[in-house]
């Protein structure tokens, strides 16, 4: 499939970071076509990426050779609905959301089998992302390159078993939200400390970076890794936030599993 022409159901933020990331990487499809009924959100992405078709009927998308599923996982079952009698019966359909299994995908589309599910993460927005991808036993080699090829510009995206998607969701789809707020307030730290914006930024970068391959590439066991810095100025806080993430999280992952 030459240059595969690409239609997306739903125009909300899984849609806009992967328009984003191709759009970095000068890499978007010649044809896309993303259909929503929010009119609103729909002119938005038009001024951000001119060259995307959009349109309230979702017929239109899922005419196309690849279809993302971009909606939330409660309007699902209702965007297979509209999307079963558009499919060509050479299209893919990739599902962008947890909770629906392949096997359960096929019967919302009425017996269609030629899919895959992507649990896709926002530093796609910038080429950085860590995208899993679980490939229907409908496609072949040829299909499973496409959609390889279309999530190659977003970052990284291994064949994983589909079982274990959710648990993606909650490490690395999810992961950035539990950064980000500390990351920013270091950034504005840095700024009232007298460092340059720059700076700041690369010192911040290199940081997280470091520590991450620390923990997981030095061989050394975590309670070595966290004590290599002797002050450590958080350290009352950590059974706090240790609790959030030892029950928050282990709920929510059983909220979204199949």
């Amino acid at each position: 499939m030459n240059q595969p022409t690409i239609g997306f159901i739903g125009g909300g933020r899984v849609a806009r970071i992967i328009l984003g990331g191709w759009n970095h990487a000068q890499a978007l499809p010649a044809r896309i076509v993303v259909a929503d009924p929010n009119a609103e959100g729909l002119a938005r992405l038009k001024a951000r990426f001119p060259s995307v078709e959009t349109t309230a009927d979702a017929a239109v998308a899922a005419g196309q050779d690849v279809v993302f599923l971009a909606t939330h996982p409660p309007v699902l079952a209702e965007a297979a609905a509209r999307v079963t009698p558009g499919l060509k019966p050479t299209a893919i359909v990739v599902s962008l959301a947890p909770k629906f299994t392949l096997a359960r995908l096929t019967g919302l589309l009425g017996g269609f089998g030629r899919l895959a599910r992507v649990n896709p993460n926002a530093p796609s927005v910038i080429g950085a992302g860590f995208n899993p991808i679980a490939f229907g036993a409908a496609l072949n080699a040829a299909d499973r390159a496409v959609v390889s090829g279309l999530l190659a510009p977003l970052g990284d995206s291994p064949e994983v078993a589909e079982e274990k998607i959710e648990a993606f969701a909650l490490l690395t789809a999810m992961g950035p939200t539990y950064l980000w707020f500390q990351l920013q307030a270091l950034r504005e730290l840095g700024a009232s400390f007298g460092l340059t914006e720059a700076e700041t930024n690369h010192g911040i970068k290199r940081m997280v970076c470091g520590a991450a391959r620390t923990l997981v590439d030095s061989g050394l066991p975590p309670a070595e890794v966290m004590d290599l810095v002797p002050v450590k100025p958080l350290a009352e806080m950590e059974p706090t936030v240790l609790e959030f993430y030892r029950t928050r999280l282990p709920a929510l992952y059983q909220k979204i599993k199949p």
